[in-house]
């Protein structure tokens, strides 16, 4: 076709943005058809409707004016974000990290930006995530696997067939809720001895109020150099970790177990703590033992987009 007339050049093909909401940045990625990161970004979250809102707008902005993204045809967003989530509707409710008590985010989110919106809480985006971005194709097409989200708090999200299971009341995953006797402290959620108690950031925080911005690192130092108090919680942590691996294992038994979440950045140490909880518990049961958890689970590589790019798995369809 001659020069000077005009025309488009046909769309490389389509993108899905994904974005995840959390409680300090928020994340966006484009996926291709390939399910291959084209574009990121990351940006400061605002707090509060309008804040969360603000936010996203702006990143999404952002993203479609990326010169890599011209060829290709935007077809849908997802939105992760923490919080009650209805993805029926897209509603979001006692988001209280990012400061939301209840917003229609879907509505909102598509009236503004004129694209199909799909909203999932984060913990299961990111274990679409984990299990699409680091499963073989075999497990990622037809498997299962399960996300245990250690942050400051402990859930996880669970994959059955390549696709997200909520529960009937959307409660499928929290687990951090069961009350384990390890300890009988009350929870906020009003029952006594939930294992989010131990196996948290804001569990760790508790307990454990060394030197430092980030008390989970200052404990794994003291630790290491042999604070008794520091081992002792340590030792606590490991458990309710190793506790929560065996829940998923006999609950859902998935092929792998993905560890994410801010304790993730702890690196080795953490695997290393849970791998010798784990494998303690198996030299006392042979039914334990004969499930190879420990061989199951992996930790996410740092960095890696789960929750951004879960979102826009999600939004697929």
């Amino acid at each position: 076709m001659p020069r000077g007339t005009g025309a488009v050049q046909p769309a490389a093909g389509s993108i899905r943005i994904g974005v995840d909401i959390g409680g300090t940045k928020t994340e966006a990625v484009a996926l291709d058809e390939h399910n291959t990161v084209l574009c990121s970004l990351r940006r400061p979250t605002g707090q509060g409707n309008s804040g969360v809102l603000r936010t996203l707008f702006a990143a999404v902005a952002e993203l479609r004016e990326a010169e890599i993204l011209a060829p290709y045809r935007l077809v849908g967003l997802g939105i992760g974000v923490p919080g009650a989530v209805d993805p029926a509707t897209g509603k979001v409710s006692n988001a209280v990290n990012i400061g939301v008590a209840e917003l229609e985010l879907g509505a909102l989110a598509e009236a503004g930006l004129g694209l199909k919106v799909h909203v999932e809480n984060d913990v299961n985006a990111a274990a679409l995530g984990a299990h699409h971005l680091l499963s073989d194709r075999t497990c990622a097409d037809q498997g299962s696997s399960a996300y245990l989200n250690l942050g400051t708090g402990l859930a996880a999200g669970l994959i059955s067939n390549g696709g997200l299971v909520r529960g009937a009341a959307g409660a499928a995953g929290e687990i951090g809720h069961l009350p384990l006797g390890i300890t009988q402290e009350p929870c906020p959620c009003g029952q006594t001895g939930c294992l989010e108690l131990i196996a948290s950031g804001s569990g760790i925080a508790r307990q454990w109020t060394g030197d430092g911005e980030f008390p989970a690192v200052s404990l794994f130092e003291h630790a290491l150099l042999g604070d008794p108090l520091a081992v002792a919680v340590q030792d606590r942590f490991f458990r309710g970790a190793a506790a929560a691996i065996r829940v998923l294992g006999l609950s859902v038994d998935p092929a792998v177990i993905y560890i994410g979440g801010g304790l993730n950045a702890l690196g080795e140490p953490l695997l290393e703590g849970i791998h010798r909880e784990l494998a303690r518990t198996a030299g006392l049961s042979p039914f334990i033992a004969g499930l190879g958890l420990g061989r199951r689970v992996r930790l996410v590589p740092p960095g890696l987009p789960i929750g951004s790019a879960g979102a826009a798995l999600a939004a697929t369809g």
